[in-house]
């Protein structure tokens, strides 16, 4: 332990020497302006004063410190800043340890940093300070400046530091390495002084005030510097209407699709012969309609599948209920989708195929449909799609969204394309905290946390005729479902039922596989594993000597669920990311589900936490816990309850969206407000 303490020492000593070196050989190589001109002057006369300069622009920091006046500075007790620490002190610099939560929510040593730092300003010593606040959003100013001006009464001096040749960090706030050998420019703005007696109100108005200050200055430093003020800054602090050039593998996808246009019907008669593609509504799926756009303002909503529909479509009646004067046309790519759409769209609402990603396509889709507002669902991000919507000037709002962390590990890697389609977005609506910090992080520029739609959705239809036939055919035999099922995860599915069949020989297992097109090829594995079976699509009912029911239809979940006291939910046992467990509950069944849950975490993660479901890895494991659940009924019913309740604690997102959505109608002739999200302003 000692031998690691000394390394580490060794390495924070060694590396601070190196950055501070480089800092000097920065500036003595670089022509330096400073803007104003008499800026340390006047920092001087005014001093103790409170510098704000926005994370990752800090590098060249050391060198704005007025030769005759002390200069503390607020630093994070993490190792990283450390590093940071050691620096400062070789620049005569003081250091107070400690940092705001922002969005963290854990106590990283701000409440005694703010008190070291009043101590300070009290002493005549002045005191620096990133006003953003890890792990973001940057840019936006967090409360704690803004604070410790009206205690102390000092002003808040805006600063920036820029460079014309620089490198940018993929970090969250974009650190910016200074190049030697070039231009080098100190700019500080206005002193700006928080009254004593500031209300909350009035001190989230200087919080708004030292913010654009800050982002002012910034701008004016790169610009006297001629640097290229976007490369430095986070996408997320852009505003949609910045003119932010189109990266070249954007240029490049383009360039593509656009050539493989000739190959599209090939691809298109492929997927009708796997059962993927509507022949009758061909024209569609290449941007072609004989559907006339209805008069009046209309919302355009995509909707990848069955469960973005199923998410989406209360919205939609919402709306409706609510603004009757609008029109609707919800966009999906499958035919399972579709079938659901039509059923449940109301009378003003249209649905047609999404058209395949080509430009020539979509500027068919969308010149003929011109929609008023775009609602994309979740993760349907095509690069055509999107851009050229907005080149249309539609704004674009992306709801319920969610980035599996594969993603987003992928669009870090392709960060400008990130930046450029995400930045398309008016709005972000994400399903969670960590999801929005995510797309903050990929470019982002409104985003606020709602909650997961598909939560407050409401429970699929039960057909009561069809679950008394079923109840019936059953007579009281156990029963195990096992839905939305997943290639690969059948043949578990049938280890299970071999298993349960020697404590319950009259068992019925139940397989609804997500897509019902694969029924031939379940049909293989259950006779490769001599189990007898029935389809549903061939209107059968399971007798007393069938094994699996294999219901291989549309829109019988719900039946399926009430029908069952334990489901399994696909997907999970495979690395697909799992099925949506609330239906199940609400329907009073028990959910099992293997690891792959990270579609619907926040829910398995509350279900888990209450004891209202219950993982599995194997048949071993399905087989056990049924086989303990269904011999012991105070326990299914508790597990039941439990579940009951998670679920209940997890709603209330799609009364969120609406309100959120609203100033976005087309209704509204009024621009959208620049920052929906509550929690950006405790940043702190």
């Amino acid at each position: 332990m000692r031998k690691k303490r000394k390394l580490s020492n060794f390495l924070i000593s060694f590396g601070s020497s190196l950055l501070a070196n480089y800092i000097r050989f920065v500036y003595a190589t670089s022509h330096v302006i400073t803007d104003p001109e008499n800026a340390e002057a006047e920092m001087c006369s005014r001093a103790p004063v409170i510098m704000g300069l926005w994370h990752g622009q800090f590098l060249m920091m050391p060198k704005i410190k007025p030769d005759h006046q002390p200069v503390n500075i607020m630093v994070a007790r993490h190792g990283d800043a450390e590093l940071i620490g050691r620096t400062l002190q070789k620049f005569d610099m003081g250091l107070v340890r400690g940092a705001g939560a922002g969005l963290r929510r854990k106590n990283r040593g701000g409440a005694t940093a703010l008190r070291e730092s009043l101590t300070c300003l009290e002493e005549g010593i002045s005191v620096g300070m990133t006003a953003d606040v890890p792990p973001g959003p940057a840019r936006i100013c967090g409360d704690g400046i803004v604070t410790m001006a009206k205690l102390s009464g000092r002003p808040i001096v805006p600063a920036a530091v820029a460079s014309r040749q620089f490198l940018t960090l993929n970090t969250w706030s974009r650190l910016t390495v200074n190049l030697p050998f070039s231009k080098l420019v100190f700019a500080v703005g206005e002193p700006i002084y928080v009254p004593v007696d500031a209300d909350s109100d009035t001190c989230a108005n200087y919080r708004l005030q030292t913010e654009q200050s800050m982002n002012e200055v910034t701008k004016r430093a790169y610009a006297l510097a001629g640097g290229n003020y976007y490369n430095a800054i986070p996408a997320s602090a852009l505003d949609v209407t910045d003119n932010v050039p189109d990266p070249l593998s954007l240029k490049c996808y383009r360039a593509l699709t656009r050539l493989a246009q000739p190959v599209a019907p090939v691809i298109f008669s492929y997927r009708v012969k796997k059962g993927k593609e509507d022949l009758a509504r061909k024209h569609e799926r290449f941007g072609q309609t004989q559907v006339p756009r209805p008069d009046g303002s209309l919302i355009w909503l995509h909707a990848a599948s069955v469960g973005e529909t199923n998410a989406i479509l209360p919205l939609i009646e919402k709306l409706n209920e609510q603004y009757p004067q609008l029109h609707f046309l919800l966009t999906t790519g499958t035919i399972t989708s579709a079938e659901i759409a039509q059923k449940r769209l109301p009378e003003n609402a249209i649905h047609q195929y999404i058209p395949f990603d080509a430009p020539q396509y979509v500027d068919l889709f969308l010149e003929h449909w011109k929609p008023d507002l775009a609602l994309f669902v979740e993760s349907e991000i095509w690069p055509n799609l999107i851009w050229q919507t907005r080149e249309m000037g539609i704004q674009m709002v992306l709801l319920n969204a969610r980035i599996s962390k594969k993603s987003f590990r992928k669009w870090r890697k392709n960060i400008k394309l990130a930046y450029a389609l995400f930045g398309c977005f008016h709005l972000i609506l994400a399903q969670n905290r960590k999801l929005a910090q995510n797309f903050r992080f990929l470019g982002g520029r409104h985003v606020v946390a709602s909650g997961n739609l598909k939560i407050d959705a409401p429970v699929p239809q039960v057909h009561q005729i069809d679950l008394q036939n079923l109840q019936q055919a059953c007579q009281n035999r156990p029963i195990l479902l096992a839905a939305s099922t997943h290639p690969g995860e059948e043949e578990i599915i049938a280890k299970a039922h071999h298993l349960l069949k020697k404590d319950f020989p009259d068992i019925l297992t139940i397989v609804a596989p997500r897509h019902p097109h694969r029924a031939e090829d379940i049909e293989h594995i259950l006779n490769s594993e001599k189990l007898e079976f029935c389809k549903r699509s061939e209107k059968d009912l399971p007798s007393s000597s069938i094994d699996v029911y294999l219901a291989d239809t549309i829109g019988d979940l719900g039946t399926l669920f009430a029908l069952s006291p334990i489901s399994f939910m696909g997907g999970s046992l495979v690395p697909h990311g799992g099925q949506n467990p609330i239906e199940a509950v609400r329907l009073g069944s028990v959910v099992l589900t293997g690891k792959h849950t990270h579609n619907f975490q926040d829910a398995y993660r509350e279900l888990f936490q209450r004891e209202g479901a219950c993982r599995v890895t194997s048949a071993n494991d399905i087989a056990n816990i049924f086989h303990t659940l269904i011999t012991d009924p105070e326990k299914l019913e508790s597990m039941q309850q439990n579940a009951t309740k998670a679920v209940d604690e997890l709603s209330g997102a799609l009364s969120q969206t609406l309100d959120t959505l609203d100033p976005y109608l087309p209704l509204h002739n009024r621009l959208p407000p620049h920052n929906h999200d509550p929690e950006l302003k405790r940043a702190s």
